[in-house]
This record gives structure tokens, C-alpha cells and sequence, in this order.
């Protein structure tokens, strides 16, 4: 038991180190990706702040090759750069002259709540669906395979749209703009859960007719115990298991969909953040954005491993 676990603990570090790595190399392709961006940065910088664009002369464009590191080696760039990740800095916003860090974190709140929210609800919509249509008669196996497989396909800006205008245009059950409000976050949540959910129904169905043909669940019905109870205690236990893997994917998918839900209803968040900083060529906000995004994906993914062995102990070393 000691080995084992041991074992397990070690492959559990090897991991947390390999993120860091991903992290690292999201970093360093992000720094490289801005300069690759056509123009010279600091003639970019210098006409966002003067609202004029112009040939500067390298006079004036001195000060801010200076202040931002523009004027020194790429290599010593870049090191600097990775530095000042790991202690937390992400530079400075062109646009907002604060610490990129604050402008993302004063919106990264209403984004991860947009997102936790929308994988939650997915998962009662996929859950749902699975355990009254499968292997229910041909007719509702039928119609929950087709629900899964028509809201799989759809894009999720054709889904808020359509919201949208239904629910807040048309029957003003919900508003168009409503901030963080309760009811301004249903839209929102439902543009990003109705596609995952039928990913995750998709998933879920096909291991769950597979369980439900092992022996133990013919044991467990012999036992007296009922369809729903044999569903709920022993087949959903071991069929979400590859939804819940879908489920590390999706969490930093649906983060970088936010910022599609986020400009259709007029949210705050690091969606808004996102298209101004692109609009206003605010590079260090952008690559900023990037680096969270990927944290959030390689969390996801850890948390997963922690799923993992809640749902089945067996399993929380084995991957």
C-alpha cells in the first residue's frame, strides 16, 4: 500500500511538473507570436497613446524602447520575461498603463463564475438526458441521441444569438444586457452549456449502454433493486468517467467561449477585456489572457486526476 501510493504521489508531482512546462512553452510562444506581429512595437505603442500615426523618429521612440525593454537583445527579452512570470508579472497593459495582472484580475471573476456555472449545468442537462433515454424503448433512445448530436454541432455564438433573441427580445423573460445579475447570467450559461452538454451526453451514453450489459448490473437487479437505483448507484458511476476527462477539455474551452457570450450579452469579464486589447493591438493583455487560459486548462486537467479517484479509487493512480 505504501509503494503503491508512493507511486501514485510521484506520478501526481511528474504531472504538476509537466504543467508548468506547458505553461512555459505557452509563454514562450506567446512572446515570440508578438514579435512576429508586423511593425515596430514601440511605433505602435507610441501612436496608441498619441491618438496619431506617424514615422517617429528614434529620438522619441527612445524613451519607451527604454522603459518597456524594447531596445535590448531578444534573448535578454525574453529571459526577463519569463522571470517575470514566475513572480506573477505579466508587464504592463499599452492601453490602461496598469499591471496586466489587475486588468485581468478585476474581470476574471465574472468569467470563471460564467464558466464553472455553464460546465455545472452541462453536466445536469447531459446527465439528464442519459439516464431517461437510454435503453428506454426505441423512441426515446432515438430522440436523446438526436439531442445530443444536433446541440454538439452547434457554434456557440449561433446558440447566444438565438437566445437572445427569443428569451430577451422577444418574450423579455430575460434581459438583453444583464451585467452579473442572477438573470442576466441564465443566457449567458446556457449558450456555453447546451454544445458541451451534448459532448458530454455523447460520451456518457455510449459507455453507459456498455455498463448496463455487464454482469454486476444483472446481479443488482436480481438483488430486487430497481431500474433507476441500479442507473444511479452503479452504471453513472463508471459511465461519466470519460466525460469527466472531456470535462478538463471543456472547462478552459469554455473560458476561451466566454469571451464569445460575453460580447453577445454585454457581460464583464475577460472576454470585453480580450477584444479591446486585440482592437487596441494591447499586447501584453492579449498574451496575458493566453497564460490564463492555459493555466485554467492544465488546473482543469489536474483536477480531473483528482475526479478521478473520488469517483473510483482504483482508478486515481492509474492515469
Amino acid at each position: 500500500m505504501p509503494t503503491s501510493r508512493s507511486n501514485a504521489l510521484g506520478r501526481f508531482a511528474g504531472k504538476v511538473v509537466s504543467s508548468v512546462g506547458v505553461i512555459v512553452a505557452a509563454a514562450s510562444v506567446t512572446f515570440f507570436a508578438q514579435l512576429a506581429v508586423p511593425g515596430d512595437r514601440a511605433t505602435a505603442l507610441m501612436n496608441l497613446q498619441t491618438g496619431q500615426e506617424k514615422k517617429w523618429t528614434p529620438e522619441e521612440l527612445a524613451p519607451l524602447n527604454e522603459r518597456f525593454g524594447f531596445d535590448k537583445p531578444v534573448i535578454v527579452q525574453y529571459l526577463r520575461y519569463l522571470g517575470g512570470l514566475f513572480r506573477g508579472d505579466l508587464g504592463t497593459s499599452y492601453t490602461q498603463k496598469r499591471p496586466v495582472t489587475e486588468v485581468i484580475g478585476g474581470q476574471l471573476l465574472p468569467s470563471l463564475t460564467l464558466t464553472v456555472a455553464a460546465l455545472a449545468v452541462a453536466w445536469v442537462l447531459a446527465l439528464g438526458v442519459t439516464l431517461l433515454t437510454v435503453k428506454r424503448g426505441r423512441f426515446l433512445s432515438g430522440l436523446g441521441s438526436t439531442w445530443e448530436a444536433l446541440t454538439a454541432s452547434l457554434p456557440h455564438y449561433w446558440v447566444g444569438i438565438v437566445l437572445l433573441v427569443v428569451f430577451a427580445v422577444e418574450l423579455r423573460i430575460f434581459p438583453i444586457i444583464g451585467g452579473t445579475s442572477a438573470s442576466g447570467t441564465v443566457l449567458p450559461v446556457l449558450t456555453l452549456a447546451i454544445p458541451l452538454a451534448g459532448f458530454l451526453g455523447q460520451v456518457t451514453r455510449d459507455e453507459f449502454v456498455q455498463v448496463l450489459e455487464q454482469p454486476f448490473v444483472t446481479t443488482a437487479r436480481t438483488r430486487g433493486m430497481s431500474d433507476l437505483g441500479v442507473r444511479l448507484r452503479h452504471v453513472l458511476r463508471h459511465a461519466v468517467l470519460p466525460a469527466i476527462t472531456l470535462s478538463g477539455w471543456a472547462l478552459g474551452a469554455l473560458v476561451a467561449g466566454a469571451v464569445i457570450a460575453e460580447n453577445i450579452f454585454g457581460r464583464p469579464g475577460i472576454g470585453q477585456v480580450l477584444v479591446t486589447a486585440v482592437n487596441t493591438r494591447d499586447l501584453p493583455t492579449v498574451t496575458g489572457i493566453v497564460l490564463v487560459v492555459a493555466a485554467i486548462y492544465v488546473v482543469a486537467n489536474l483536477l480531473v486526476d483528482l475526479a478521478y479517484a473520488v469517483v473510483d479509487p482504483r482508478l486515481g493512480g492509474a492515469r
